[in-house]
């Protein structure tokens, strides 16, 4: 096991107190949707909002937590909801967005390296500044290397992955002004593969990424890097047990939708 007993605990209870919460206090839309409800009918409409409710969880807070855990685990610096401060000046705020217009286009391939060396020899030092950008969702560090991830939905639309790039290319400038002899690794974190067992194919935008350096960790790739080893399967039995032992509650609170 990968996983310490410890950590998987810790797991363990996080989602436990997840599911309760969210099953103790979530009530069914009252807003009036006479389509829906006809079509799906209003109990089955209920469970579909209840299942939307707890993606939206999982999203806003629980990967983020897992990953701190998993990455404590292998005593790495790992901090969620981190703030990136800095000031990007005027010059490398025009490059950053020539960078992004130029991938966007096609008119240049995509190299992580290149796009941070150029980066690097432009910014000026600045202020400890809040940013826009500045909110991480999940910052890793691991030695010397300094890792930091949005953590994004599975399926991002192509305006959505435009605008990570683009915020990718602003963390990197906003800690290389602070420290431009740093070890930065700006990356977007997808938690799980929806093709799965296929390869993860939404890469609407071609040549926005730079797969190759791992700008983007899907599904496994992202949960083995912050755990520092082979954890997926175990993490997917974790899951797996949990849901067994809610099995009941989760029913119960179910069979309250189907009396709608």
């Amino acid at each position: 096991m990968n996983i310490s007993k410890i950590n998987r605990i810790k797991i363990i209870e996080l989602l436990k107190k997840t599911v309760i919460s969210k099953l103790s206090n979530y009530k069914p839309e009252t807003d009036n949707m006479p389509f829906h409800f006809r079509l799906l009918g209003r109990d089955r409409y209920a469970l579909f909002s209840f299942i939307h409710s707890m993606n939206t969880t999982f999203g806003m807070s629980i990967w983020e937590q897992i990953a701190v855990i998993l990455a404590n685990g292998k005593n790495y610096i790992a901090k969620r909801q981190f703030d990136l401060l800095g000031q990007i000046d005027t010059k490398t705020e025009e490059l950053i967005r020539k960078i992004h217009y130029n991938l966007r286009e096609g008119i240049i391939d995509t190299d992580i390296n290149k796009e941070v060396k150029q980066i690097r020899n432009s910014i000026k030092r600045g202020e400890e500044l809040i940013d826009p950008d500045s909110r991480v969702d999940l910052f890793v560090k691991i030695k010397e290397e300094e890792n930091y991830f949005d953590i994004t939905s599975a399926k991002p639309n192509m305006k959505e992955f435009a605008t990570l790039k683009l915020k990718l290319l602003r963390w990197t400038a906003l800690r290389l002004s602070k420290d431009k002899t740093a070890k930065i690794y700006a990356r977007l974190a997808i938690p799980y593969n929806p093709y799965h067992p296929g390869p993860y194919e939404r890469w609407t935008l071609k040549g926005l990424y730079d797969l190759k350096n791992g700008e983007i960790l899907v599904g496994e790739e992202f949960w083995n890097f912050v755990a520092g080893g082979d954890v997926y399967e175990e993490l997917l039995d974790i899951f797996e047990d949990t849901g067994n032992e809610l099995r009941d509650i989760i029913d119960k609170k179910f069979n309250e939708f189907r009396k709608l």
